[in-house]
């Protein structure tokens, strides 16, 4: 036998072993055709936050940015979706302005936290930003108490972690003054 003869005998046996052992793999499961026995996210909505609860969470909010010397803005919106407060920190990404709303509005909406989306596009669920009105950045968290959202706090001026961590300090201020 040639080298070349060998070669492509050679070759044959690659392809059918591939073919062999493509045909033996399972097709990988898909984790959307799981059936949740309960709707995700499904916390109901209540009546709107007062705006003492939401002054008290716009505190806790910026006084953790200004400990960690960030730069931010922050939005508190009703269980409706609508502006409650908004402040922005001196020197804060006038863009920030507009991110921090739609960081809220998106959390009263979908009645889930923006990473949501955010895990959702990066783990490569593109669908999810087909979605008007959606975020997917994180540091919009709903605001519940007593199991019901009465709205939503959005954060934007740092990377998404620092927003996060913005507003959980925030949640931790209407969750801790009951």
């Amino acid at each position: 036998m040639n080298r070349k003869s060998s070669f492509m005998l050679f070759a044959i046996v690659v392809i059918g072993v591939m073919r062999v052992t493509h045909a033996q793999t399972p097709p990988a499961a898909n984790p959307l055709d799981v059936v949740p026995e309960k709707l995700p996210f499904d916390t109901p909505y209540g009546p709107p936050i007062s705006l003492e609860q939401a002054d008290r969470v716009m505190a806790a909010a910026m006084n953790e940015a200004k400990n960690r010397t960030w730069k931010m803005v922050c939005s508190i919106l009703d269980s409706g979706g609508n502006l409650l407060l908004l402040k922005r920190m001196d020197g804060a990404q006038l863009a920030s302005i507009d991110i921090a709303i739609h960081k809220g509005r998106t959390a009263v909406k979908f009645r889930r936290e923006t990473k949501v989306f955010e895990s959702g596009v990066q783990s490569g669920g593109v669908f999810q930003t087909t979605i008007d009105d959606v975020i997917a950045a994180r540091g919009g968290i709903p605001l519940v108490t007593d199991g019901k959202l009465i709205g939503a706090i959005g954060c934007s001026g740092g990377s998404g972690s620092q927003d996060e961590v913005v507003a959980k300090a925030g949640i931790a201020a209407l969750t801790t003054a009951k």
